[in-house]
């Protein structure tokens, strides 16, 4: 393996962010991403030179970024969230979409492919970021959680499904196809996924629910793995398959009531204990810090998106927010709609990979979506305990 080193060094920094924010947690709550991208910029070759990029540590990241989206997929109860909610959390994100598109082409005198790239980016929502912290304040439970989830899933399902018809460098035509295809096997699946299971297939879950056989874990896997080589297959971003094997996981586990949970509970400590915190660090390994600070205008940008973000993606949200909600839930469901991050760094890496975005323009976009992570969320969770929700100060350790 290519530099070893980094790999040791990666995982000291997932350890210490958590510390670090325990710390930090007393005076100021800081999410916990921060940290770990913040470390990895620090040991990484814009500031310390420590740790260094390799083909191995891309491909775990790319799995930590696909675990992320699993774990977006699986919260999401569509059950829970379809109806009227699910319709305005559409509606949010094709305005959103309209409106970023026509932005991105005044700000860049008309240029086409350079305006899919910022105009997709604007809209997209960092739902599998938000999650750890909506979960750790208790903000899943109840009706404003299930909101945040639904226009949270849209905001992360819709872009991932605009970079396959505007960024993947197909026809419209031929990627709306595979989408469409994608689209019928994934049916058939979900079709399947809620089938009845036969009784042994429970007992077997039990039976090797504390044993090296860990039926359930590896069948989980095995569904997300099966849903990101389809994606594969089709041409498609495997965000897709991911989200998608996260849908038909949480279907697939319904029929395990009594060992779902834990289940759960060990699919997230091998994503958010080895695989998402890796994400994150090599974000901040990988981030281009000279492209941000060698210049004005690249700072100059970062303002200009994080005020783009909530523009575009937060007043749509704001707009079409349900009407039960009080006005401070409805201001702290923009807030936390506007909070991007993963796709954005997925977004720019396609972009500066075709040559549609310069080096300035990619740090800038993550240098803001970084800053809407660390703002966004503290600014929605005071809104909350200002309106008597929960996110009181007993949960500090996002």
């Amino acid at each position: 393996m290519e530099h070893p080193e980094t790999l040791i060094l990666i995982m000291a920094a997932a350890v210490l962010a958590p510390l670090l924010a325990y710390g930090f947690g007393r005076r100021v709550r800081v999410p916990l991403v921060i940290f770990e991208i913040g470390l990895g910029v620090l040991i990484g070759p814009a500031v310390l030179g420590w740790a260094h990029s390799s083909r191995v540590l891309d491909t775990l990241a790319d799995l930590g970024l696909a675990m992320l989206i699993f774990l977006a997929g699986y919260e999401l109860g569509l059950d829970e969230v379809r109806g009227g909610t699910m319709r305005r959390s559409a509606g949010a994100w094709l305005l959103a979409l309209g409106l970023g598109l026509g932005i991105a082409l005044l700000l860049t005198g008309a240029d086409i492919d350079k305006s899919f790239v910022l105009g997709t980016a604007l809209t997209s929502t960092a739902l599998g970021t938000i999650l750890p912290i909506l979960r750790d304040a208790g903000e899943l439970d109840g009706r404003f959680g299930r909101v945040v989830l639904a226009f949270g899933a849209v905001g992360e399902f819709g872009p991932i499904i605009a970079i396959a018809l505007l960024l993947s460098g197909r026809q419209p035509v031929e990627s709306a196809a595979l989408l469409v295809a994608f689209a019928v096997i994934t049916a058939v699946a979900v079709l399947w996924a809620l089938r009845p299971r036969r009784p042994w297939f429970a007992d077997l879950v039990a039976r090797t629910l504390h044993t090296s056989g860990q039926f359930a874990v590896r069948f989980v896997m095995l569904l997300l793995f099966s849903m990101l080589a389809l994606s594969a297959a089709f041409g498609l971003d495997a965000l897709l398959g991911a989200f998608a094997a996260g849908l038909l996981t949480r279907l697939v586990l319904a029929a395990v009531p009594g060992s779902s949970e834990e289940v759960l509970g060990k699919v997230e400590a091998m994503g958010f204990g080895f695989l998402v915190p890796l994400f994150f660090v090599v974000t901040g390994i990988e981030f281009d810090l000279d492209a941000l600070l060698s210049g004005g205008r690249a700072l100059l940008l970062v303002p200009t998106f994080l005020l783009l973000f909530l523009v575009v993606r937060g007043l749509p949200v704001l707009w079409a927010a349900p009407r039960d909600l009080t006005v401070p839930e409805r201001g702290a469901l923009m807030l936390h709609a506007s909070t991007c991050l993963p796709l954005v760094v997925a977004i720019t890496t396609i972009g500066l990979d075709d040559d549609r975005i310069g080096t300035d323009e990619a740090a800038a976009l993550v240098g803001a979506a970084m800053v809407s992570v660390l703002v966004f969320p503290l600014l929605a969770l005071r809104l909350r305990r200002r309106a008597g929700g929960p996110g009181g100060a007993e949960n500090e350790t996002w």
